[in-house]
């Protein structure tokens, strides 16, 4: 094929390529060299881009020189004419010399070139030259231009036909480029190997929206998005055939609601059940090396803020016969090899794990191992998922219990006991292992395996069992043990995901079941798989074909209805009643004596007329599925549909001693509100199973559609693009029959021609009318909407306004979003600014109010602090004066100490060196044993001598002075003490000398007074006016004495009461100066004063102070004895009487 040129960016307007056209570069957008990175029609935040077949951007086209044939009018849109315009073939591609594609004998296509036209056949040639063809004219399907090699959405093709859908995905598949849209569908062909294209950058990039290239992302995204803005729950469903990377895609698309929703941690917990579930529900199949083997809807719950808020899971259909059964290259369940395989060494000798070969349940297929698989590193992965969603360790330890119950349960064989072949277990190492591991005796086991109980009216019938019989029963009890495991798994999954998690209303379900399967031998599970994925596939075509054409007419807009292959005659083969597969899969489960051969021929019998059914030999028969036909083999179908625990598996297992069998029974008896009645009953049913399996899977099946049809869809269709799972092989037959399946070819029809966004005109008026006038918003929704789009110039057809709604072609909602966003956006600008100019205000008012008090609080934390500071400060002065002190006190003694030990031991070393006329020294200290020599002379020794003895006769002197110092010291202490005597006798003596003078002093004032009263007493009687002139002294008669003659008495008194004073004062004066000197002198008082010259002092002062008041008495006796010679003769006698007892008492 010749080279691919370059393509131009932006091929929107694109509607046919004819021969001889070619773009105007000059006019057109920038080339741009990978296609992928074209902008999408989903409202991008830098301009709008349209992915309609009609554009606002126009290309010039000239006709080609070569041709004179007319140019078909093909840039005018037509309303009536649109089928004809995206027919797939054009009368005209034959007549230009143009690419075609040539559809070869074994069916695939290849890209042919015209040579030359002669009539209505065609010369061509293939594989560039190396091959020329003469084909009809009718046989060319014609192929799109080189620029639009590998454009990223299948509606930008000029010619929408097969084999150019399959030459683009190819195209796109061999550059990794895995994902291509069909409109709102995104197409992903499995690499089978890593691509680079979900890294941290691919997300960011597709959350800012800088990338609009399809991915998971990017439906995720929108997603995302639509249930913000619509309020509507959204789901993601994954579909595809085994094998097309369904899983994978689902947890990429968790992956990316995880990153943009994350921050609770919630998040890692949800991730974190992907590795759990595909150990227990996931296994290698012929066609997939990790194949669901169960389906599972994640409904991912959001809170207001657009945060994850919780999530559940719903599990549908587990195949339980892949626990007993594989088929020949395949494998059990992963969790089986992960643990023999990863399982530390305590839990293996615990649970007497051995090699996966030596179980009977896993080495029936000869597959072992996945290649690039490492079952232990996957055991580690799953052993922390269970520690990150919160299931217990002794929960884990009795999970991987009941594993090992089911490996040992394989194990066990059975041995004829009679000649009726009755089967009883063996008593081996698998036995007791089991009846260990579940917790129960032995003998219980062997019971429950060998016997059967059944209540025939009142009576209870113990029946045993043959050997195949036997065998079923185990099987049976390791299927149902295994089944109850992954569903009470996925309960505790659930109670971690939803406890404490805030419910708003808002989720994202991301539905990932099993595809479409056809095998050789296709059984009872393929059968119910099937029938799932036509539901699904019902769906599909309800939301994008019949619901978006029925609502398109209803509403009355101009369309012209686009067919598609509808598959309810499919559905209806299914589910009709009484004469439907499911109906009568039931209705022959119920009989005791039906068989599988019965059930077909009861299938042929009723079915045959069916356009979707046909009868084959023996127990098969085919169905016309969406997908292609398949046959099934009804082999174990009524077995499988039935799925019969008996009574006495459920009792061993509610009698086991552990809590998960205990639970598991309980779990079962609880399945279902009403008995078995009938046959099945009375055939040995089990109570616990009330319902068959194809009636509760068709249930759940309803309520997944229910849940789904209240959600907006978002669908993925995975591609497979080989059965051998090797990376770059891409085959056509295979890819182009699940495009038919998928329906891929009609809904990109469907999308380029219709409208899939739309709004009610109430909506879209709330939603847009605040862009226009006041005046005009007033108005009724409809003028609200048109006004709106004749405001923004969206072209008329780009949209239609039905009786309800505003239909738009896809993108151009996006205009008005960013308009929106963009109004919006400035609003809350400006109310942000004002706010933030209030808030700022408010913010510096309360700024300077904690500051002030801020300030007193810390003022007075301050001064506290620096009074508790200056107080430690000062003690911790006082306690380093004191601790220093101590250390150089301390260390002035160690150092004095050690000065006199240095200066003993050398004067007594320089001693006994220089014991002779000459010795030697020696010094220590130098290197090695190196020593000095010093010589000491004689005469040295003997000055030193001299020296000595000088000093000890000083010391004699010395002693002797002190003797002598000691002897006139007892001489003066036996002075003291005669002075002390003395002393006390003075002391003695002057006490007398001043008792005498108290007492004639004491006299003396008795007799004036008694002499004063007899004057008054006799002046006042003899003569009372007598005496006025009368004097107190000689030559003082010119005073007037008093008429009663009382002052020169009263004169008198006052005289000898000073004297009296006087002399007490005196008398206590010298007793405390003596009493001071005593105590001085013995000690008691310390002073800087000569004790004996102050006694000798005070002694001269006292004999002078004595003479002094000796002769001041003197002369007050003259003065007294003048005034009683001038009294009566009493008085005189009283006077000298007086005086003559003074006079005894006169001082010597």
């Amino acid at each position: 094929m010749a080279e691919r040129v370059k393509g131009v960016a932006s091929l929107q307007s694109i509607k046919s390529l004819p021969v001889g056209y070619a773009f105007d570069l000059n006019k057109s957008e920038t080339v741009n060299h990978r296609m992928e990175s074209k902008k999408e029609a989903n409202g991008n935040a830098d301009g709008y881009v349209d992915e309609s077949p009609y554009s606002r951007l126009n290309f010039s086209v000239e006709e080609s020189p070569s041709s004179g044939d007319d140019d078909p009018s093909a840039n005018a849109f037509d309303s009536s004419r649109v089928e004809s315009k995206w027919s797939d073939t054009m009368s005209y591609a034959t007549k230009k010399k143009l690419h075609s594609w040539f559809q070869l004998a074994d069916g695939s296509w290849e890209l042919a070139t015209f040579i030359s036209k002669s009539g209505n056949e065609v010369l061509i040639s293939l594989s560039e030259g190396k091959q020329v063809l003469k084909v009809k004219a009718d046989d060319l399907t014609p192929a799109n231009p080189d620029i639009l090699d590998g454009v990223d959405d299948l509606m930008q093709l000029s010619y929408l036909n097969e084999p150019s859908v399959l030459y683009n995905l190819q195209y796109r598949y061999n550059r990794d480029m895995i994902y291509t849209k069909a409109g709102p569908v995104l197409v992903a062909v499995n690499p089978f190997k890593k691509v680079a294209l979900y890294s941290n950058e691919y997300i960011e990039a597709y959350k800012r929206k800088s990338v609009e290239s399809p991915h998971v992302y990017a439906i995720t995204d929108m997603a995302i998005r639509e249930m913000v803005r619509d309020e509507v729950n959204q789901s993601i469903i994954i579909s595809g055939e085994s094998g097309a990377g369904k899983t994978e895609t689902a947890k990429i698309a968790m992956q990316y609601l995880a990153a943009l929703g994350g921050g609770s941690g919630i998040e890692d917990e949800i991730l974190k059940t992907n590795p759990i579930l595909e150990a227990f529900g996931n296994a290698k199949t012929l066609r997939n090396d990790n194949s669901s083997r169960f389906g599972k809807l994640i409904e991912i719950h959001f809170s207001e803020t657009g945060k994850i808020s919780g999530a559940n899971i719903q599990t549908f259909l587990l195949e339980k016969s892949r626990v007993v059964q594989c088929s020949e290259g395949e494998r059990s369940y992963h969790i089986f090899y992960q643990l023999c395989a990863g399982a530390p060494g305590a839990l293996k000798e615990k649970l007497n794990l051995k090699d996966v070969s030596e179980y009977n349940y896993l080495r029936q297929s000869n597959c072992r191992s996945i290649s690039g698989v490492d079952d232990a590193e996957e055991f580690r992965i799953v052993m922390e998922a269970l520690d990150v969603v919160h299931i217990s360790k002794e929960d884990q330890e009795s999970v991987f219990s009941m594993l090992a119950a089911v490996l040992w349960l394989g194990n066990i064989s059975f041995t004829a006991v009679d000649n009726e072949n009755h089967a009883e277990p063996v008593v081996d190492e698998g036995l007791t292992t089991v009846s260990t591991l579940i917790g129960c005796g032995v003998e219980e086991l062997k019971l429950a395996l060998s016997t059967r109980k059944m209540r025939v009216r009142n009576d209870d019938i113990v029946q045993k069992l043959t050997l195949s019989q036997a065998t079923d029963t185990r099987d049976a009890l390791a299927k149902s043990i295994y089944s109850c495991l992954f569903d009470w798994l996925v309960e505790q999954i659930n109670k971690s995901l939803a406890v404490g998690k805030r419910r708003t209303g808002r989720s994202i379900s991301i539905l990932d079941i099993y595809g479409f399967e056809s095998f050789e031998r296709n059984s009872f599970e393929q059968f119910c798989i099937n029938y799932a994925n036509e539901r699904l596939q019902q769906h599909f075509n309800r939301h994008l074909f019949k619901l978006e054409q029925e609502e398109y007419i209803q509403d009355g807009i101009d369309w012209t209805k686009v067919d598609f292959d509808d598959n309810q005659d499919c559905l209806n083969l299914f589910e009709k009643k009484p004469l439907g597969l499911l109906s009568l899969l039931d209705e022959e489960s119920t009989f005791p004596n039906g068989t599988d051969m019965s059930f077909a021929n009861k299938l042929k019998q009723h079915l045959n007329s069916n356009l979707c059914f046909r009868g084959e030999r023996g127990k098969a028969f085919t169905v016309s599925h969406y997908a292609g036909e398949v046959t099934y083999d009804t082999t174990g179908f009524l077995e499988k549909n039935r799925d019969l625990l008996h009574s006495n598996s459920i009792q061993l297992l509610s009698s086991c001693k552990y809590r998960l069998p205990q639970t598991f029974a309980s779990n079962m008896l609880s399945q279902s509100e009403k008995p078995v009645v009938g046959p099945l009953y009375k055939s040995g049913g089990a109570d616990s199973q009330k319902l068959s399996v194809s009636t509760k899977f068709k249930g759940q099946l309803f309520q997944l559609m229910q849940r789904l049809e209240n959600t907006t869809p978002h669908f993925i269709r995975c591609i497979k693009p080989n059965n051998s799972q090797s990376p770059g092989k891409y085959e056509q037959g295979l890819v182009l029959q699940q495009l038919r399946c998928c329906g891929v070819l009609e809904v990109v029809r469907i999308s380029r021609s219709g409208f899939p966004t739309r709004m009610s005109h109430h909506k879209f008026a709330r939603r847009y009318g605040f862009l226009l006038l006041d005046h005009v918003a007033s108005q009724d929704p409809l003028s609200v909407s048109v006004a709106i789009l004749h405001q923004f110039n969206i072209l008329p057809d780009m949209y239609q306004v039905g009786f309800t709604k505003l239909f738009f072609r896809t993108g151009q909602i996006g205009v008005l979003e960013d308009t929106r966003n963009r109004t919006l956006h400035g609003i809350l600008r400006v109310q942000s600014c004002f706010r933030g100019h209030q808030a700022r205000r408010h913010l510096k008012h309360f700024q300077r109010g904690i500051a002030t008090l801020q300030s007193f609080i810390r003022g007075e934390k301050a001064r506290k602090e620096y009074a508790n500071l200056l107080q430690r400060h000062r003690a911790a002065v006082c306690i380093q004066k004191q601790i220093k002190g101590r250390t150089k006190r301390k260390t002035y003694e160690n150092v004095h100490d050690a000065s006199i030990v240095i200066q003993t031991v050398i004067r007594g070393w320089l001693v006994r060196r220089c014991s002779g006329d000459i010795g030697l020294l020696q010094f220590g200290g130098r290197k090695g044993n190196e020593s000095e020599e010093v010589l000491v002379k004689s005469a040295f020794l003997a000055e030193l001598q001299r020296r000595v003895l000088r000093a000890e006769a000083a010391l004699r002197e010395k002693e002797e002075e002190n003797d002598i110092l000691h002897q006139r010291l007892q001489q003066y202490e036996n002075r003291w003490s005669e002075y002390e005597l003395k002393m006390k006798s003075m002391e003695e003596i002057w006490q007398k000398q001043m008792r005498s003078l108290q007492s004639s002093l004491s006299i003396a004032k008795r007799s004036l007074a008694l002499d004063d009263s007899s004057r008054r007493n006799s002046d006042a009687s003899i003569n009372p006016t007598d005496d006025k002139e009368s004097s107190w002294e000689t030559g003082s008669n010119h005073r007037t004495r008093d008429s009663n003659g009382v002052r020169p008495m009263s004169a008198g008194l006052s005289v000898i009461s000073r004297l009296a004073e006087e002399f007490e004062q005196r008398s206590q004066v010298f007793g405390d100066d003596a009493k001071f000197l005593v105590e001085v002198k013995s000690g008691q008082v310390e002073a800087n004063l000569s004790p004996d010259r102050e006694l000798r002092r005070l002694k001269q002062m006292f004999e002078a102070w004595k003479k002094d008041y000796g002769s001041r008495l003197r002369e007050t006796k003259v003065i007294l004895n003048k005034l009683g010679s001038e009294e009566g003769g009493s008085s005189d006698k009283m006077k000298k009487k007086w005086w003559g007892r003074r006079n005894s008492t006169r001082f010597n």
